[in-house]
């Protein structure tokens, strides 16, 4: 599998993690839970789109740069892992979706993890 080829998975599970993160905070109470909310869809859009850019501009940079955009990706997956277990402790979620949103981010991080490993 070429680097390209398994960035654009990492990328597809991106955007699906980053999709259910929106519709799970959809479900959040609104006292309260707006900074959360708030705070978990930025550190989903900040993993989706630093994916999203090494995947696009992949030819137009200095492999060391684009060597930092998987683990500036994989820390916003570890912000995203902890203000899911913020929302799990405070009950403000749905059972179900967080599961899924939890998976799907446990999934990226893994095949972040081997990207970085070619």
């Amino acid at each position: 599998m070429s680097s390209s080829t398994c960035f654009r998975t990492v990328s597809q599970c991106a955007s699906e993690m980053n999709i259910c993160i929106y519709a799970l905070t959809q479900t959040f109470p609104e006292n309260e839970s707006n900074v959360l909310a708030s705070q978990l869809r930025c550190a989903s859009d900040s993993a989706e789109i630093s994916i999203a850019e090494g995947i696009e501009f992949k030819g137009r940079m200095t492999d060391s740069k684009f060597r930092k955009l998987p683990g500036i990706a994989q820390d916003s997956l570890h912000e995203v892992q902890t203000h899911l277990l913020v929302a799990r402790r405070l009950k403000m979620d749905d059972e179900e979706m967080l599961n899924k949103a939890e998976a799907l981010c446990i999934e990226t991080s893994e095949m972040l993890s081997a990207f970085n490993r070619y």
